[in-house]
């Protein structure tokens, strides 16, 4: 089971490797902000502003500093994680060395349907560009997928989607397109009797491994040496989609042995892509459009927004870039989410960075989304109904996730050499819901939206 390091009293915290991950991700080029990192005693909420520091830090050595923090984030990740058996306790790369006590069997779904190709974003994409709602190089990628439409054809690719039936995940796009999908996910019966049913509709062929009672599922916070092996059965290249979540401390887990996992497939298979989503609800730098934008709607906002925020003591609606300056650090972090999912959603980002840096990813910043883990939090449920107030859209799942899906063709099929500077790449092609070009700092106007939200 893969776990958090013991202290000297025996206490797994994820506050305690949170804080040491984020200092030590800081200290080659920030000293003083790992300092303050190490020091801080509030965590779950004092984490907001280390946060947002790794990315501040990130710009310096013109953006390449961002590759700097990466590694030395997931090196302390690494170094830190233990996989904890009867037997004993083991890095989590120790444990991938190991050969599984009982390899899995295979259970194999071929649809029954015939290919749709047809993209019907591509009305909606300049209409979603002048909102605010996606960056042009997102609208562009879209195009350029519809018009070629052979790059649709996945036959020689092998999509292994880690949480396999997430709502934001490509599963149901890809098997309709035709193409491999490995699935792995918990071994629940009303989830995989629904991925069931989307591969035998689809014209793809979806393959999951079983347990010992032949059902289909595994967990991976348990059980990841046992589905990289899985994997490393297919032939041919393999596409890693990385799309799972668990709750409160339990996604950290998640996040560390799926990257390890992903570390030792492309070990082992060095044209291994990687495929990740970033939460929009995270901080971000920004290029000078977005900013430009932003700020003229903050200029032309009405009498009572203006009035809204010195009447709060400015609480409410303070400017999202208060400067004209390029890169903008666009900070849309939300506290009710916590540090367990910030830490986890950077182990994303990091790993995608690399990966891009030393072969082939797909990374997009995806947009807000009606997801049941969202829905299933009462205030950011309520929020969301009101965003609209301040120009930001929140899509519906089937919409998020054949937007996401598109784009990762698009990054697969037409790979970019990784830039100079990190923050620049995790910029293209973003889908971020209009949160990088609203006016207002996001924490300010929240709190509003779910006012009206609620009622």
């Amino acid at each position: 089971m893969t776990d958090f390091p013991a202290d000297d009293e025996g206490r797994r915290s994820s506050t305690a490797l949170g804080r040491a991950i984020v200092a030590d991700a800081l200290r080659p080029v920030d000293p003083a902000a790992a300092a303050a990192a190490e020091r801080e005693t509030d965590w779950r909420r004092g984490y907001l502003r280390h946060f947002r520091a790794l990315v501040e830090a990130g710009l310096s050595a013109d953006g390449a500093a961002g590759y700097e923090i990466a590694e030395a984030g997931l090196l302390s990740l690494h170094a830190r994680m233990r996989y904890v058996r009867e037997d004993g306790e083991f890095t989590l790369a120790q444990a991938l060395l190991a050969e599984p006590e009982r390899p899995y069997e295979s259970i194999e779904v071929i649809g029954s349907g015939r290919p749709d190709r047809e993209l019907d974003l591509v009305p909606r994409l300049d209409a979603w560009v002048a909102a605010g709602v996606i960056e042009e190089s997102c609208a562009d990628a879209v195009r350029e997928v519809a018009a070629n439409p052979d790059w649709l054809d996945l036959g020689d690719l092998k999509f292994a989607l880690l949480g396999a039936g997430a709502e934001m995940g490509p599963l149901t796009w890809l098997l309709n397109w035709g193409a491999t999908v490995l699935a792995v996910d918990l071994p629940r019966p009303q989830l995989w009797e629904r991925i069931a049913g989307v591969a035998s509709a689809s014209a793809g062929r979806l393959v999951a491994p079983t347990g010992k009672d032949g059902t289909p599922g595994t967990d991976l916070i348990a059980e990841f040496p046992q589905v990289a092996s899985w994997l490393l059965g297919f032939d041919g290249q393999l596409v890693l989609g990385n799309y799972g979540y668990a709750p409160g401390n339990s996604y950290p887990k998640l996040a560390a042995a799926v990257d390890a996992l992903a570390v030792h497939l492309r070990q082992q298979r060095p044209d291994t892509a990687l495929a990740v989503l970033a939460t929009p609800t995270d901080v971000y730098a920004v290029p000078r459009e977005a900013v430009d934008d932003s700020r003229a709607r903050f200029a032309a906002r009405g009498l009572r927004a203006k009035l809204t925020s010195p009447l709060s003591g400015g609480q409410f609606l303070r400017p999202n870039y208060p400067l004209a300056a390029a890169p903008g650090i666009n900070d849309s972090l939300v506290p009710q989410q916590g540090p367990n999912y910030a830490l986890a959603k950077r182990i994303h980002r990091w790993r995608a960075s690399l990966a891009r840096r030393d072969g082939m990813a797909s990374f997009a910043v995806a947009p807000p989304t009606r997801t049941r883990s969202v829905l299933g939090n009462r205030l950011l449920k309520a929020a969301y109904a009101g965003a609209h107030l301040f120009d930001v859209e929140v899509f519906d799942p089937a919409t998020a996730s054949r937007l996401m899906a598109v784009l990762m063709v698009h990054q697969i099929r037409k790979p970019r050499s990784a830039d100079a500077a990190a923050w620049r790449d995790e910029a293209i092609a973003a889908a971020h819901g209009g949160l990088w070009r609203t006016a207002y700092f996001p924490r300010t106007a929240l709190p509003l939206a779910a006012v009206r939200g609620f009622l």
